[in-house]
């Protein structure tokens, strides 16, 4: 029993040392191949297809630092003039500025270039009263008893209620969703990456865009959303994540008088 025992443990040896000898042969191929393309195999990994294909920066000409002074004073004093808007003028707005206000927002930065995100341009007034009646059913448990009470002492300077006829009266409504993964061809899934920042980068920038075109807009965010969905017939990994409100102002139109925080309240530097 002693000499079996004694031949496995031979046994044993022998396969551990042969499995060191091919660990120390792939080291040093692995060795090797991170010698001849600079590059390890891990980040071979981390970079499907190769190296990225690059190409020059255009489009951004250098400015001295009056010019980039004299552009900011100017978008600063543009931007610091937009407000929110919650009375909205009937006059139709071209589907083309639009479009060209959506096309500056999907020029947004994305994690990892996915652009997570889908824009529904609604104009049709039917479609348009369903989702008042929609956003309004939910407006109405919000401030009859879902709200907290500091939530509505919040709200009270701005004037708003569980009424909400801009989202009729005005000529435009672009519902912005968050698609927290895409699909391809084949139908299966594509992972998205830090997509609630990337599409809140997208939709800063179409409001700005909206502002100078010359145009009035208000984010409204009924919760729940999901109602979104189903009018829009839009797939359920697209998550609502706001309905912008576009066109002119109505003649007369008001705003709440309010204020902005101190620059140096919310501005540090280091």
């Amino acid at each position: 029993m002693m000499g079996a025992l004694v031949n496995r443990i031979r046994a044993d040896v022998r396969r551990i040392a042969e499995r060191g000898a091919r660990l120390a042969r792939l080291a040093r191929l692995a060795r090797d191949d991170e010698g001849a393309s600079g590059m390890s195999s891990t980040e071979e990994r981390r970079r499907p297809g190769g190296m990225p294909r690059l190409v020059p920066l255009t489009g951004l000409p250098p400015c001295d630092d009056d010019e980039l002074r004299a552009r900011t004073e100017r978008f600063r004093d543009d931007l610091s003039r937009r407000r929110s808007v919650r009375q909205f003028s009937s006059r139709p707005v071209p589907s083309d500025v639009i479009d060209g206000c959506l096309r500056a927002a999907v020029s947004a930065p994305s994690g990892a270039n996915r652009q997570p995100w889908h824009f529904v341009v609604v104009t049709s007034p039917e479609i348009k009263k369903r989702l008042r009646q929609a956003a309004e059913a939910e407006e109405r448990a919000f401030y009859r008893g879902r709200a907290p009470d500091d939530w509505l002492d919040a709200l009270a300077p701005l004037g708003t209620d569980e009424h909400k006829p801009f989202l009729e009266e005005a000529p435009c409504l672009i519902v912005v969703f968050a698609a927290l993964h895409g699909v391809d061809p084949d139908g299966h899934k594509i992972k998205h990456y830090y997509v609630h920042e990337s599409v809140g980068i997208a939709t800063g920038m179409l409001i700005t865009a909206l502002h100078q075109a010359g145009l009035a807009s208000l984010t409204h965010t009924p919760s729940p959303m999901r109602f979104l969905n189903a009018i829009l017939d839009r797939p359920p990994h697209e998550h609502p994540f706001l309905i912008l409100v576009v066109g002119h102002p109505a003649p007369g139109a008001r705003v709440p008088d309010i204020t902005r925080k101190p620059f140096d309240d919310v501005v540090s530097h280091r």
